[in-house]
């Protein structure tokens, strides 16, 4: 970097949280260098908000499924080389890759191959101690940086012999003002009819796999009681099916699509039904004691266990170190149980106090300390450009 000519950062995101999470890096990235920046790349609406100019529309570059893969392939690898070229034309001063690692990662090694003097960033680390662990090794060669969502990531990617790798946050700890209760909202979690939460998942196929299973979870709680007031949030994109799901359930929930709406209904909830992801850090966090539950497809259930690298499904819990959150997956989802456990963590007890408790160490954990994921990621950009 030099004097106040302003950085070029060249930035590719895939997905809305890829976009999401390079949205905040760069509005860090605007307020801490000197000179101001100029960005160029491939991202959505949220980076383009922050001034990107996408090269082409984000969607261009996310394939899902294998049929998607296989039916996208000429216009993903048009769009790689169009990336590709474009870095290499007018090369910036950093290239910062978000997730999306099945795009970025190739975009990182035709880059390095021609111009490996450019300083290349990875913004969240593969999931490597899941699955596929000679990833790490593999991409090595080509990353210089690799900033890490979760703290244990650094340590894994170092023994599996990865790029250097620093934790930066999850972007959930910047929300935690919105997802933990005032006294008025913590006084609402305690009164009656406790309010529970249910989140079968954001994908088509995670709605089908797990909508019937958790409307017969709730006929099983309503059976016995308590009586509860059930809230699912979604997006709005998947409202029509989720609509459709919950007609055959014996409870209708209020469904919830608006952000802020959501936010609040965790503020106030006394527990949690939920399907395994992102979304049950963001229980944790918001400190509900939560049921999760996960399917796959038969196939992939069956191979899981040869490949699957870690012993629970549930992001809390492998950053706890314990199986705090109880999980119900594939084989083992089992409705009877499931509505005991929930009910159990409505009315209180050992186990609702335990889940609580694990809970509230995740902030020393996962280290608080006043400063959001977004800057700490900004401070690591910048880090890998002057230590050259």
């Amino acid at each position: 970097m030099s004097g106040e000519r302003p950085l070029d950062v060249f930035i590719v995101a895939g997905e809305e949280s890829g976009d999401a999470l390079a949205a905040g890096l760069m509005a860090e990235l605007a307020a801490l260098a000197p000179g101001g920046v100029r960005f160029r790349g491939v991202g959505g609406a949220r980076m383009q908000a922050q001034g990107l100019s996408s090269l082409f529309p984000m969607e261009d570059i996310t394939a899902m499924g294998f049929a998607q893969v296989i039916s996208g392939l000429p216009r993903i690898l048009n769009r790689l080389r169009r990336t590709v070229d474009a870095i290499l034309a007018a090369p910036p001063d950093i290239l910062v890759l978000v997730d999306a690692p099945d795009f970025t990662h190739r975009v990182a090694r035709r880059v390095r191959a021609k111009r490996p003097d450019l300083r290349i960033v990875k913004y969240v680390a593969p999931t490597v101690w899941v699955w596929r662990p000679g990833r790490a090794k593999a991409m090595a060669p080509d990353i210089d940086r690799v900033l890490a969502l979760l703290p244990f990531e650094p340590e894994e990617m170092h023994r599996l012999g990865g790029p250097p790798t620093v934790y930066v946050g999850h972007p959930l700890l910047g929300e935690l003002d919105h997802l933990r209760p005032n006294a008025q909202e913590a006084a609402r979690r305690e009164a009656g009819p406790p309010v529970v939460l249910v989140l079968p998942g954001s994908r088509r196929a995670e709605l089908s796999r797990l909508g019937t299973t958790f409307g017969e979870v709730l006929a099983r709680l309503q059976a016995k009681g308590p009586e509860v007031e059930i809230v699912l949030p979604t997006l709005p994109r998947r409202l029509a099916q989720v609509e459709e799901m919950v007609a055959g359930w014996p409870v209708r929930p209020r469904i919830v699509v608006d952000e802020d709406e959501k936010r609040r209904w965790f503020r106030k909830a006394r527990a949690a039904l939920a399907a395994s992801g992102t979304v049950t850090l963001e229980l944790a966090l918001a400190g509900i004691p939560t049921v999760a539950a996960y399917r796959v497809p038969w196939l992939e259930g069956r191979i899981a266990p040869y490949i699957i690298r870690v012993k629970t499904a549930i992001l809390p819990n492998l950053i706890l170190g314990e199986n705090a959150m109880p999980e119900y997956l594939q084989w083992h989802i089992d409705p009877p149980a499931m509505a005991a456990q929930l009910r159990r963590l409505i009315e209180g007890g050992a186990e609702r106090e335990a889940q609580l408790a694990a809970f509230a160490r995740l902030d020393t954990i996962m280290g608080q300390d006043g400063e959001s994921p977004s800057r700490h990621a900004a401070r690591a950009v910048l880090d890998v450009l002057t230590s050259r």
